[in-house]
């Protein structure tokens, strides 16, 4: 049940809860640097993990909700590793309630970039090289003690490492890097990657979590 105390700041979908139609979704194909509101809480200090996504589709776009396109294992993965006490549907947008949840249990949701594309190889170099930096300055801020970003091609690209392979990286490559906070990249979750499934990812996210009590 959600905490009467909890108020979310996140604008519902901007579709009202329906299913977005093709025409919908080739809206949100847009140059906006903020398709959709990030998953934070309002005190910096409370995530004990931050998830970057790369950057949004156009149907998380569509409904304001991260990873909410039908297909795509994030919420299933999520739920499997026991990170979530229930499968997430964010197909028609974010429950006030899952949201309230995942802040519950310190896990925050972000995007490298928040340009909405079909797919993220749409994005350009220094897209994801200037969302990488982004990210590192708003760290300061955050300070969550592990972050996993869910892309390995990308996380290469925007970081400059393109010998990084996915689990834990060495942050002391990375520029400005708070030492003090863990890095892993984990697969993308998309229905497009076929060589992670389910079980496969729900896997990553146990390691992940676990990794924080270490």
């Amino acid at each position: 049940m959600i905490e009467e105390s909890f108020i979310s700041s996140r604008r519902p979908s901007p579709l009202g809860g329906r299913k977005p139609t093709k025409g919908d979704l080739a809206e949100f194909a847009n140059d906006n640097p903020d398709a959709i509101d990030d998953v934070l809480p309002e005190r910096p200090g409370e995530l004990s993990m931050l998830i970057v996504g790369i950057n949004p589709g156009l149907w998380t776009a569509a409904v304001n909700a991260p990873f909410a396109r039908p297909g795509n294992r994030f919420w299933p993965s999520l739920h499997q590793a026991g990170l979530t006490d229930h499968l997430v549907d964010a197909s028609l947008g974010l429950a006030a309630e899952d949201e309230a949840a995942l802040l519950a249990r310190g896990i925050g949701i972000t995007n490298l970039v928040g340009r909405a594309t079909a797919r993220a190889d749409e994005l350009d170099k220094q897209e994801l090289r200037d969302g990488a930096a982004r990210l590192v300055r708003r760290l300061d801020v955050i300070r969550p003690r592990v972050v996993a970003v869910a892309g390995i091609t990308s996380f290469r690209i925007g970081y400059l490492q393109p010998k990084a392979h996915l689990g834990k990286q060495d942050t002391s490559l990375i520029d400005g890097w708070p030492e003090e906070i863990a890095l892993h990249v984990v697969p993308q979750p998309s229905g497009l990657n076929a060589h992670y499934q389910v079980p496969d990812l729900a896997r990553i996210w146990r390691g992940v979590w676990e990794s924080i009590k270490d």
